[in-house]
């Protein structure tokens, strides 16, 4: 089972080096951590997906409570929370195919933001089945190469991660 953690942290050199760190030492799999700036000067949210069972969830919450940068971490639900992410993916593109793909990006409310004689770069955000599906439909016309930014999550409602 997959498990989304919220972890608001001091916004200080290593500390997303600390966490990885330790949470790799300990075994266990992070299937994508992305880190930003919140509204809190001095503090950022990392977004951590991890794969296991609800000891691995507690053992991870529990590891991750003992650093010292670390302020708070919150489970987010998937039922209580929203997230998204990015993706961009150059993809082969034959003259002739090109309004296919162009049809294709619509359809998935993609954006197109680069256009060389043979590729193209298309921008999507979405959910990760969304973006799971938009990549096998590509599949036909050609993925050169790819890149996703892993899930950032908000809680829904009133319900802030604060410290």
């Amino acid at each position: 089972m997959r498990h989304t953690l919220a972890v608001l942290v001091t916004n200080k050199p290593g500390v997303l080096a600390r966490i990885s760190g330790l949470l790799s030492r300990r075994v266990f799999n992070i299937e994508s951590i992305a880190a930003g700036y919140t509204e809190e000067t001095g503090v950022t949210r990392i977004t951590i997906v991890v794969q296991g069972d609800d000891y691995i969830l507690d053992q991870v919450m529990k590891q991750l409570s003992k650093l010292v940068d670390v302020i708070k971490i919150v489970e987010l639900k998937y039922e209580d929370s929203v997230d998204r992410e990015l993706a961009l993916i150059k993809v082969n593109v034959e003259v002739d195919r090109r309004s296919d793909i162009i049809n294709l990006v619509s359809v998935f409310r993609a954006n197109i933001i680069d256009v060389s004689k043979d590729t193209m770069i298309i921008e999507i955000l979405g959910d990760e089945k969304k973006i799971n599906a938009f990549c096998v439909a590509l599949e036909d016309y050609g993925i050169v190469d790819m890149v996703r930014t892993g899930k950032v999550a908000l809680s829904r409602g009133r319900g802030a991660v604060k410290h």
